[in-house]
């Protein structure tokens, strides 16, 4: 079921001052190209998507639990689907589906295949960490000299992505999701994850939200992949700049307040939740 203004009218009594009078992406006519509507509508593009009246969505997490979950189908089912960083979509479709909306991502993380990762109209979400990602975005859209300082790995030099698919997301879902969601201070030098901006995003833009494929495996476990798709181990996000133990418990408030619901096996630390697939 889905029941419009579902998800902001609970989303204020976890979020404190809680608003949807923000853009979504910031205007594309402020940086380095043209803006184009989106061709095709759900579930390849999102077309007619601002006029649902109620959207369903879900954030796929790139967990291992998502491995094995055979939950493409239901995933597939939602109106919108957001995807994250490199997380692949060919050949893990029976687990993660085939549909892709929207796709969070920093230069880093643009190592995806843009045709048999995402569909046609997918929207290529730049989640701007620091100033030179949008200066990476910028001299990729207008072909100039690359830059390759700065970044704590080489990004893409070649991104062969259409303009009218980019979009830059608003800086005001980082300070919400850092400040209100994570209560991170100025002076403390962590940044959300990916995923965690993917969440407060749909929180402020869906009236159903959904998650599946995040959590990480306990700090015990040192062989367990961290993706369904390589076999990174838990050891990799000591230097990745985030606080995956204040991001645990950051999920579980919205879990336990029905703000979101889990499709998938959610365990870190002191917190269990289980499936909640309705």
């Amino acid at each position: 079921m889905c029941t419009p203004g579902q998800v902001a009218s609970r989303a204020s009594l976890v979020i404190s001052n809680y608003s949807r009078n923000h853009s979504v992406f910031l205007g594309l006519s402020d940086y380095f190209w043209a803006t184009t509507q989106s061709k095709f509508p759900l579930p390849y593009g999102t077309k007619g998507s601002g006029k649902l009246q109620c959207k369903r969505c879900i954030v796929v997490g790139s967990g291992y639990r998502m491995k094995n979950s055979s939950l493409g189908d239901i995933i597939d089912t939602y109106d919108i689907v957001i995807r994250l960083n490199n997380a692949p979509v060919h050949k893990y479709e029976k687990d993660v589906g085939s549909k892709t909306t929207l796709r969070f991502f920093y230069p880093e993380s643009a190592f995806f295949d843009p045709v048999l990762d995402n569909n046609p109209d997918t929207l290529m979400v730049l989640v701007p960490f620091k100033n030179l990602d949008i200066q990476w975005l910028k001299t990729i859209l207008n072909d100039e000299k690359r830059i390759n300082r700065g970044f704590w790995k080489k990004p893409p030099i070649i991104w062969n992505v259409k303009s009218q698919n980019i979009r830059i997301l608003n800086p005001y879902f980082m300070q919400i999701a850092a400040t209100k969601l994570l209560g991170y201070i100025e002076k403390n030098n962590k940044k959300p994850t990916t995923g965690m901006l993917a969440i407060t995003f749909a929180l402020h833009f869906c009236d159903v939200v959904d998650i599946a494929g995040f959590g990480y495996p306990a700090l015990s476990n040192k062989k367990e992949p961290i993706h369904y798709y390589e076999k990174v181990t838990l050891k990799s996000m000591a230097v990745s700049g985030h606080n995956i133990t204040l991001e645990a418990i950051a999920i579980g408030n919205p879990l336990q307040n029905r703000l979101i619901h889990n499709l998938t096996y959610f365990f870190f630390l002191y917190f269990n939740f289980y499936s909640a697939t309705r």
